[in-house]
This record gives C-alpha cells, structure tokens and sequence, in this order.
C-alpha cells in the first residue's frame, strides 16, 4: 500500500514509469473539470473587467480564485501617487473611469481622509494603518474600512505601492492584492 501524498501535495503525476502517458490523462481530467463557460457570459466578463479598469486574465483568476466579483477596490495613498489631497490628473481619470465598483483610499499620514473624499468625488478614504501598527491592529483597521463601506472582503481588490500593503489583503481576507504598477500601467 502507498503513502499518501503530503501536505500540499496536487495529486499530479508522479515521476515513475509511465510518467508521459499519466501527465497526458492528468491533464485530459483536468481540463474536463473546466467549465466552459458561454459565449454571452464571456463577453459580459470581459466587458465587466474593462469596466474595472482591469484586464481580462487578471479579473478571471480573482474572480476564479474568490468565486465572487469584484465589487469594490481599496487603494493605498501611495499606490495612487498622492502627494496632496488630490489625486494627479491621470490617476484621478483612472479612478474616475471604474464602473460599478466601491473605490476607497487609505491615505497614509500627514493626508487627512476627511480632505481626500472632499476633493476626490466618489473616493471614501481613511486612515491607513501606520507601520508600527500590529497585526491585529492593521487587520482591524484594513477590514473596518471595508466593513464601513458595506462591501464584502472577498469582493475587494488590494492596490498598492509597497511591501507593507501587500500584507493588507490577508489581513482583511480581501480579494487579493495588485500592484500600482500593474494596475495602472503605462499611464503612470
């Protein structure tokens, strides 16, 4: 009798005789559990992505690795390259451009979130966890944020600018994280 496989083990093909035939019929079973999706349903999710300002494979694999839409984006200040209460023209155009989703900035300090949504019609903002903020404290703060906003975690997409953002998502179980780079893109 064989072992089982170990934790975090795929159930992929193994490497013993045979191995090209197995990958082959791995592969063959994999793809059948795919779904197909229609060709409407496809043409909606890729319309939708463009209204996110997404690309297709990116709002995809969220959407695949959630199993819900995304519904909202949290920004940080940094991420959104803001210096003052106001967003630069080209990122506020982006922003601006999202269709059908929640938008939140958490501004770091010395950016007061009361003057960024004044300035910035349609963007919510509060105040971003400081980085001598515990775990538990990040994680309070990231997912009241959303909480506050009536948007569910899974839903929402992390944009951010540097390493301690990235943490954000698994913090507040949020959708996942992008960077401002990718997201952006060429813009900035």
């Amino acid at each position: 009798m064989s072992a089982l496989p170990g934790r975090g083990h795929n159930n992929g093909p193994t490497m013993e005789g045979g191995y090209r035939y197995r990958k082959h019929q791995w592969q063959k079973a994999r793809e059948a559990l795919l779904p197909t999706l229609p060709l409407f349903v496809l043409k909606m999710r890729v319309k939708r992505a463009k209204d996110l300002g997404l690309d297709y494979k990116t709002y995809a694999g969220v959407r695949a690795s959630t199993g819900r839409d995304v519904i909202g984006f949290l920004f940080s200040s940094n991420a959104l390259r803001m210096t003052s209460v106001t967003l630069p023209d080209d990122t506020a155009q982006q922003v601006a451009e999202i269709k059908g989703a929640g938008k939140i900035a958490l501004v770091h300090r010395p950016l007061d979130p009361a003057a960024v949504m004044e300035a910035n019609e349609g963007l919510k903002a509060a105040a971003a966890p400081l980085f001598t903020d515990s775990w538990t404290e990040m994680r309070h703060k990231v997912a009241n944020t959303i909480k506050a906003e009536r948007l569910p975690a899974d839903g929402v997409l992390v944009i951010g600018a540097t390493s301690m953002e990235r943490e954000w998502p698994a913090a507040a179980r949020a959708a996942g994280y992008l960077s401002a780079e990718r997201y952006f893109g060429d813009v900035r």
